[in-house]
């Protein structure tokens, strides 16, 4: 059995933002039209009228300030509030490979690797742009990878369940160099014309390089202490939208099938999940959670950190010990913690234990406890 570490991280960047305030002036006009086209059904009590968002709602029920998002003009548009993306041909690289090899080449470059020393590519993300051939396999041919590829969705928690079955890869000698890619394209399933969730996504692709520890280069190495996965069924989280949908003769008028939750609902059931799950974990490795240097936690709501930590550590979460860059990238889903993993780290001192977590749709739990070398 080989110790394996995380020897490089790599992000792509979205080239547009969408502050609070453009999100806010594009979605009241929406609720303008809308409740203009359906005045009549108002005013006679058979429908109710769409209520306006402001700045002050999203970052009071998020800490969200803005999002990062590969196309802006279709989602500030009151009258379509979805990306606008050119199809491309079979013959082209496509949008999801595109983003997730240009992380991937950094979290490279990160790791002093190239990628023919890949041999295998796990593609993890909420929502794969296609059902197959799996995203994996096209990153792994643009990348010129060898060995395997193969598409994962545990939704938020893809990046850290991705994660362990790259440590057993690598552990087990069946792979010797492993590329985790997280592309997360959320504006293409989030419901911008919803109040209770048109904030909550932002666009981004992060990558991690998982390798022998015997044979890492970097001058910047993680080892994987440990990992658990777990998983317990709930509908608080769901996107039903799939192939069977245009067999089902759905309501056209009706919401789209995709995200939707029960947000008050997640909080109270996620945070005590999430919280006995790490805590559990460390145990495991006789660690206590009060020497864990950082948590990298999952990023969707700022209130529901705070919380995990101060179940954990018996104190509020300072930026030190729990770092938020939701404020920034707002929730990206699985690449969430490995953002604030690859932002937040550099200070750390050999030694150091940190722990990678997220948590999700399933529900879903996974946790990665590293230590600096």
């Amino acid at each position: 059995m080989h110790s394996v570490v995380i020897s490089g991280t790599g992000i792509y960047q979205p080239p547009h933002t969408i502050t609070n305030a453009e999100l806010v002036e594009a979605f009241n006009r929406y609720v303008d039209q809308e409740n203009a086209r359906h005045a009549d059904a108002i005013t006679a009590g058979v429908r109710e009228p769409l209520t306006y968002s402001s700045v002050e709602f999203i970052e009071k029920a998020s800490g969200i300030q803005q999002r990062y998002v590969l196309e802006k003009t279709g989602v500030l548009d009151p009258a379509r509030m979805y990306p606008r993306f050119t199809e491309r041909p079979d013959d082209q690289l496509s949008l999801m490979a595109e983003i997730a090899v240009d992380a991937a080449r950094k979290a490279l470059d990160a790791a002093g690797r190239t990628g023919d020393q890949i041999d295998a590519v796990l593609c993890s993300a909420a929502n794969m742009q296609r059902a197959y051939p799996a995203m994996a396999i096209e990153i792994q041919q643009a990348l010129g990878a060898g060995g395997y590829g193969f598409d994962m969705n545990v939704a938020c928690s893809s990046a850290t369940f991705a994660i362990e079955q790259a440590v057993n890869a690598v552990r087990t000698g069946s792979a010797k160099c492993v590329l985790v890619v997280n592309p997360e394209i959320t504006s293409g399933h989030q419901a911008w014309n919803d109040r209770d969730c048109h904030f909550i996504f932002g666009d981004v692709c992060t990558a991690l390089i998982i390798e022998r520890a015997d044979t890492a280069t970097s001058a910047d190495q993680w080892e994987v202490v440990g990992t658990k996965l777990a998983t317990q069924f709930s509908n608080a989280i769901r996107n039903n939208f799939g192939f069977l949908n245009r067999c089902e003769d759905s309501d056209p008028n009706a919401r789209d099938k995709t995200f939707r939750q029960e947000g008050r609902k997640v909080f109270k059931e996620v945070v005590p999940l999430a919280a006995a799950h790490i805590e559990a974990h460390l145990a495991t490795l006789e660690q206590a959670p009060t020497a864990v240097r950082r948590y990298w936690l999952h990023q969707a709501n700022q209130g529901m950190n705070q919380l995990v930590i101060k179940k954990l550590v018996g104190a509020d979460a300072s930026a030190d010990v729990a770092p938020l860059i939701l404020d920034e990238f707002a929730n990206t889903a699985s690449a969430g913690s490995i953002i604030a993993f690859h932002k937040h780290r550099a200070d750390l001192a050999a030694g150091d234990l940190g722990v990678i977590c997220s948590f999700g749709a399933g529900y879903s739990i996974g946790s990665v406890v590293v230590r600096k070398r």
